[in-house]
């Protein structure tokens, strides 16, 4: 076996995994390194200023919102299949949502922060990290930064 220090415990992947989610909804921590350039901003803040109205309007045969719920539906699946699911999944229900009304809106946003909640306590009971479950929490960080991306291009541009 190899040296211990070439290795990482389960609570150290653990922590890195949340921590990198964090910064992704909630933005980098204030005196912390980031991993991303814009500093202090996540899907959270970026979600908060947005109206309906805008989170509605297409741009380039997407919406905010259609990339809002895509990222919570792929988080939402991900911890299924984490803890036991095996049943396949049918992605493109991912997009069902494009537009909504301020009702809806709120909801969406309501239910993401929900996902991201969920998504933490996920990674956190995580015993037993295998090769699967690893490859899923680094998907669950690079869907949802890419996403974090996709939103906030589509907000400058709109």
């Amino acid at each position: 076996m190899e040296n211990d220090k070439n290795h990482i415990t389960v609570q150290q992947f653990t922590a890195s995994v949340a921590y990198l989610l964090r910064e992704t909804f909630e933005g980098s921590p204030e005196g912390q390194p980031s991993a991303y350039l814009d500093r202090g901003v996540g899907i959270f803040s970026t979600l908060e200023g947005l109206s309906a109205d805008a989170a509605s309007k297409e741009f380039h045969y997407t919406t905010i919102a259609a990339q809002t719920e895509h990222a919570k539906f792929y988080l939402d699946r991900l911890c299924e299949f984490i803890n036991g699911r095996t049943e396949s999944v049918n992605w493109e229900d991912s997009w069902l949502i494009e537009t909504v009304n301020d009702a809806e809106w709120n909801a969406l946003r309501d239910s993401v922060k929900h996902s991201y909640e969920n998504t933490l306590r996920c990674v956190a009971s995580v015993e037993d990290w295998n090769e699967q479950r690893v490859g899923m929490a680094i998907g669950m960080v690079t869907h949802t930064a890419y996403h974090l991306g996709a939103i906030r291009q589509i907000s400058k541009s709109i």
